[in-house]
């Protein structure tokens, strides 16, 4: 799948979580997606709970208050009279042996199948596959583009190069996730291919460029298509959602042996950009950059129109406008006066604004994610999130505001949309399980993010009405530390439910996953998932 870019900041340096002095020493086991605080007299130690993990700890003067200097990271090493010192803690890795067994897929290249649909370098790709299978990978996750497979003919559907991959993982006894790719690929960071909607669509596009998500300069995204022609006829005479029924129908149909005998385990819907599902509030190509806030993308006539409509029935016409005040792609929330502490977006239009805009985005999943049920009744499906934990500490969390996902400090945004997964009986896949948020670079603490705490909040919404939940890393990961923060994640400690993962699916195959030491230890992380005892538990 296509990484968002989102996730690509490996080495950033986030500030801490909230720490809190105490003047007794005490060591409270968190659960695995917690922070852990060492408390100590006259100050604190913030650590995350893995084996050799960085510990940080604040001596404070006699007297002074630590609320005086909420960030804690590199750059308050010099601010006063502060002590800071580094050290590593020994603290022993967890023992997963017993413990539930949680599947491992594995990521395959986004390019394994070529704008032909044929399968590329398939001598090269099957020895991977038995590397893969010789370690116990349940499987692997593939997407298939809507750009390759409906390239050039509506409902004129090209499958052959899936059919050879997917008869290539069954004869190695492996397990498929699929995942219906309706975005474009290319573009962002983790991209190493260019896979464009199809070329039929962009015909259309052509003449009628309100078909894609539009910013307030009318500047138009090609990534995928906007969900205000979800209902709407323009591609020849379909509906944008039409269109990805036939195209999952056709799958379903097309690979039917597979779903029968059981190789195909899961179908993920692509939703909206990197198949997720969200607005593109962040795109690269716009001039995004970390940690900028994104912008609102409901410019495009089809939205505009469903907002005026929107207005209307409340009774506020004039409320018919996206705001004028929300900055730009690289502001920060404290520059504009609709994300502000205090600012419009807590006021009688901006909550009218936000919920209509996140209502849109779960209207989307809730159509779409109703025909797949149709399609593919039997089997599993999944929908993808992103982690969008930048500006997370602040009120207003404004980068998950423009993204769709209305989830302010004072309102649980992640809720209704768990609430539309369980009504279809969908598991969410969630990113990010490998940041921690005390490990990013120092550059950024200003972006005040959190993936740790949005980590916590969207598992547990999502548990909290009883729906699976699978997830992904963000980012490369090859060292010990970054999975046992997936392990933590995959199997919360002490849960009173015993809960975790259904699955989890590694980005991504490539040569450096194949170098000797790197796939050792990816090796020892899969026995872990699956509850195997290890003998090297620093």
């Amino acid at each position: 799948m296509a990484v968002s870019s989102v996730l690509i900041f490996n080495n950033l340096k986030q500030p801490s979580a909230s720490l809190v002095p105490k003047s007794t020493l005490e060591f409270r086991p968190p659960s695995s997606l917690d922070r852990n605080l060492f408390r100590v007299r006259g100050g604190f130690v913030s650590s995350s709970i893995s084996g050799m993990t960085r510990v940080r700890a604040i001596v404070r003067d006699k007297g002074e208050g630590t609320e005086d200097h909420p960030l804690v990271g590199d750059s308050i090493d010099n601010i006063g009279d502060k002590q800071v010192l580094d050290s590593w803690s020994g603290l022993q890795e967890r023992d997963f042996t017993g413990t539930p067994y949680v599947p491992v897929y594995v990521m395959l290249p986004l390019g394994v199948i070529d704008m032909n649909c044929e399968l590329v370098d398939p001598e090269g790709l099957l020895d991977q596959l038995r590397i893969l299978k010789s370690a116990n990978v349940d499987g692997v996750m593939v997407d298939c583009w809507w750009g390759i497979v409906e390239a050039h003919t509506p409902q004129l559907y090209n499958w052959s190069g899936y059919r050879k991959l997917f008869q290539m993982v069954r004869d190695l006894g492996l397990k498929l996730q699929v995942v219906m790719s309706f975005h474009e690929c290319g573009g962002n960071v983790g991209d190493d291919v260019h896979i464009p909607l199809p070329h039929w669509v962009r015909e259309i596009g052509q003449s009628n460029p309100d078909i894609y998500f539009t910013d307030r300069e009318e500047r138009r995204n090609a990534e995928c298509l906007t969900w205000g022609i979800d209902k709407e006829r323009v591609l020849k005479g379909r509906t944008a959602v039409e269109v990805y029924f036939d195209y999952m129908r056709s799958f379903r149909v097309e690979f039917d042996d597979f779903f029968v005998d059981g190789v195909i385990s899961e179908i993920e819907v692509g939703l909206g950009p990197c198949g997720e599902l969200r607005y593109p509030s962040y795109p690269a190509k716009h001039g995004w950059t970390y940690p900028g806030i994104g912008e609102f993308q409901c410019y495009d006539k089809y939205l505009m129109k469903s907002l005026s409509k929107a207005a209307e029935i409340r009774g506020h016409s004039f409320w018919a406008r996206a705001p004028d005040d929300a900055g730009s792609y690289n502001s920060k929330p404290h520059e504009t006066g609709f994300f502000r502490d205090g600012g419009d977006y807590d006021s009688y239009y901006g909550r009218f604004f936000l919920n209509w805009y996140s209502q849109v985005l779960v209207d989307h999943g809730d159509r779409v994610l109703a025909l797949a049920n149709l399609a593919f009744e039997g089997t599993c499906i999944a929908a993808k999130l992103s982690g969008i934990h930048w500006w997370y500490k602040t009120a207003s969390h404004a980068a998950e505001l423009t993204a769709g996902f209305y989830n302010p400090a004072n309102r649980n945004g992640y809720a209704p949309i768990a609430a539309m997964l369980k009504k279809h009986g969908v598991a969410l896949n969630f990113t990010c399980v490998e940041l921690r948020t005390l490990n990013q670079h120092e550059d950024f603490p200003e972006a005040l993010a959190d993936p740790e705490g949005l980590v916590w909040q969207v598992l547990n919404a999502a548990w909290d009405v009883s729906i699976l939940v699978a997830s992904e890393n963000a980012l490369p990961c090859y060292d010990r530390e970054g999975y046992n923060k997936i392990l933590e994640n995959a199997k919360p400690r002490n849960d009173p439910d015993g809960r975790h993962l259904s699955a989890f699916t590694y980005l991504r195959l490539g040569p450096v996953l194949m170098e000797k030491h790197n796939f050792e230890e990816f090796e020892r992380f899969v026995r872990r998932m699956h509850g195997e005892a290890v003998q090297d538990l620093q």
